[in-house]
């Protein structure tokens, strides 16, 4: 497995990392493989505005206009 060292980073970082990996009960280096890990390596979740906005534009408003039925509230399957 590689190694990999981060000179010349601001002592702020370094607390950051400190601290976000006793919150997990990690060491800093563990903190900072699964942060690398997920960053680079793990697919990015949609925002919601993004998926609407990848929707394909097909039909019109009116093909998928709902149309109320009367009905018997015991039969909700017809």
């Amino acid at each position: 497995m590689a190694s990999l060292v981060v000179r010349n980073l601001d002592q702020g970082i370094v607390d950051a990392l400190k601290q976000r990996a006793a919150q997990h009960g990690r060491s800093t280096e563990a903190e900072h493989r699964a942060l690398l890990e997920d960053l680079l390596l793990k697919p990015k979740r949609k925002s919601f505005v993004q998926a609407l906005a990848a929707m394909p534009n097909v039909g019109l408003d009116e093909d998928f206009e709902r149309v109320e039925a009367e009905a018997d509230s015991n039969d909700v399957f017809t």
